[in-house]
């Protein structure tokens, strides 16, 4: 750890574009015939389809989407894009395409509702969306209040009328195209957070955020070099996705494996493990869970090397299990949309269970209290990172077209993460919970606001508060307390807990809505009038 953080020093030059700079040379690279035989990406569907790009491959492929973007949607450098599919390997081309054109890339999930698409169109005011047939209705049904929205491409083998459809357009456009150039700071992507307080944030990153910022999980966490192939099961809606299935990879050189699979399946994973070479894989501890249930002594993850698991703290008992049936560790990591990797297990380190691990080498991480003094060891405080007088690049920019909230996250020298921990006289640091009631549910964020909102849209709800509550498969799963009207106060529990939950999977991403439900009389508030979430999480992690 210490050699690592001696060796670490990113140049950050002025002018930086990941596409040119990083996916070309290594295109470059592969034609001296310097570089293993690996694709850059191979895709399985699991019914036999297979897609293996090489670095040249992708280049082709994503100019021709360059082409697209720029000719048949006239967008130019600085524009907006939405972009919703599953994963499949034209994610992977709009994401390279986008760097090339300059256009500013918002991923979301396909469990996104037609009120959260209205919700992204007019907030970030986006000139194009590209998704597939599942998702094209709910875009067609917000369309019109949507005035910024001028081109819809639809990655589908039929046509819908309204919209351009983009297969079409690839296999026309010409694979030749100037990639722009761009300063390292000027924005590259733009990724929602899960919203706690209200609506979510929209968290801006310029192209060496990521693009230089995530080098130190590609080589250092990762443990990634050119030999390898490396697969992380993310949802593409998620910034992880762009850590790991994007950045961190293809800086190392790395075979980036993608699964189609819609519905996560832990036999597939085993399955996939076994039969293909893959040597690092990521996935969240709510997957290690589900995985530690099972025998796996009928698979052999004969390429396998290294774990890895963030999004959540993972339970010690978890990683013991996957070690003696795979004779594997798990690398925990954390950090956030609006970062690169915070803190890390890193190659070499020895791992405690149930720590985060230490600060990347590419921050300068401390705990500290509300006053912005730094903590000793074993004090509980606020995670945060040094910003001053010199502010990380690999840091996101900004909350886009929101500079309130962007300067609400500095505390005088620090970036304030909003997490609680503690730092260890070792210098490990160990996660306490969230300062923000932010609900992390098998890898989704959930911010009780959007699910409380949902409630209340419903006649029999008079007002409502959402917190985690324990589950030993998800960690932690969305429980509502419900005040109901004085109409729908003697109706049937089951049912009306039926009834709102099926209400809020209509109205917000059906992930969202309320495993748990408790009809009571009244919330607990502050003198204010704020309710006390806290005391109600704490009642439910108490029993």
């Amino acid at each position: 750890y210490e050699a690592i953080k001696q060796q670490y020093r990113p140049e950050v030059p002025e002018y930086f574009n990941f596409a040119r700079d990083v996916l070309d040379r290594w295109t470059g690279v592969e034609k001296e015939g310097k570089k293993s035989k690996n694709p850059a990406l191979w895709w399985v569907d699991g019914a036999g389809e297979e897609v293996r790009w090489s670095f040249e491959e992708l280049g082709v492929l994503s100019r021709k989407v360059a082409n697209v973007l720029s000719d048949a949607c006239s967008l130019q450098r600085g524009d907006r894009v939405i972009l919703i599919l599953p994963r499949i390997p034209e994610w992977w081309l709009v994401n390279v395409a986008c760097m090339r054109t300059g256009t500013v890339l918002i991923p979301g999930t396909q469990q996104l509702t037609a009120k959260d698409i209205l919700h992204r169109l007019q907030k970030s005011k986006a000139k194009c969306i590209i998704t597939d047939d599942s998702v094209a209705p709910a875009v067609d049904s917000v369309g019109a209040e949507c005035q910024s929205l001028k081109f819809k491409l639809l990655v589908s083998e039929g046509h819908r009328e309204g919209w351009l459809n983009f297969k079409d357009l690839l296999k026309n456009a010409p694979s030749d195209h100037h990639c722009v150039t761009t300063k390292c700071q000027d924005p590259m992507a733009i990724y929602f957070t899960s919203g706690t307080t209200g609506s979510p944030k929209m968290a801006e990153h310029s192209h060496s955020s990521y693009g230089i910022g995530l080098t130190v999980s590609g080589r250092y966490w990762l443990d990634l070099t050119s030999s390898d192939i490396f697969w992380n099961t993310s949802d593409t809606g998620w910034a992880k996705s762009a850590w790991s299935s994007i950045f961190s990879p293809w800086i190392q050189g790395a075979c980036v494996f993608v699964h189609k699979m819609p519905h996560f399946d832990p036999s597939i994973v085993f399955e996939t493990l076994s039969r293909f070479p893959i040597t690092v894989f990521c996935s969240p501890p709510t997957a290690y869970r589900m995985f530690a249930q099972h025998k796996l002594s009928s698979y052999t993850f004969k390429s396998l090397r290294h774990c890895v698991s963030a999004g959540e703290p993972i339970n010690p008992d978890v990683m013991e299990e996957w070690k003696a049936q795979t004779g594997l560790d798990i690398h925990e990591g954390y950090g956030q949309t609006e970062t690169v990797l915070i803190c890390g297990n890193f190659k070499g380190m020895k791992i405690k269970p149930g720590s985060m691990g230490k600060p990347s080498p590419g921050y300068d991480v401390k705990i500290i209290d509300e006053n912005s003094n730094i903590l000793p060891p074993g004090k509980e405080g606020d995670i945060a990172i040094r910003v001053k007088p010199k502010r990380s690049l690999f840091l996101f920019t900004c909350y886009a077209d929101d500079p309130e909230k962007t300067e609400a996250t500095i505390r005088g020298d620090f970036y304030v993460t909003g997490d609680r921990g503690i730092m260890d006289e070792d210098g490990y640091f160990w996660f306490v919970g969230r300062a923000d009631d932010i609900i992390n549910s098998a890898g989704y964020r959930i911010g009780p606001f959007e699910v409380e909102s949902a409630l209340v849209e419903h006649p029999a709800v008079v007002e409502s508060a959402v917190v985690s509550s324990p589950d030993p498969i998800r960690g932690e799963v969305v429980k509502a307390f419900v005040v109901l009207t004085s109409d729908y106060a003697s109706h049937d529990p089951e049912k009306m807990m039926k009834e709102l939950q099926d209400h809020v999977k209509k109205v917000t991403a059906p992930y969202k809505y309320p495993r748990k439900m408790e009809f009571v009389q009244q919330l607990p508030k502050t003198v204010s009038g704020k309710i006390r979430r806290n005391e109600l999480r704490q009642k439910e992690w108490r029993k």
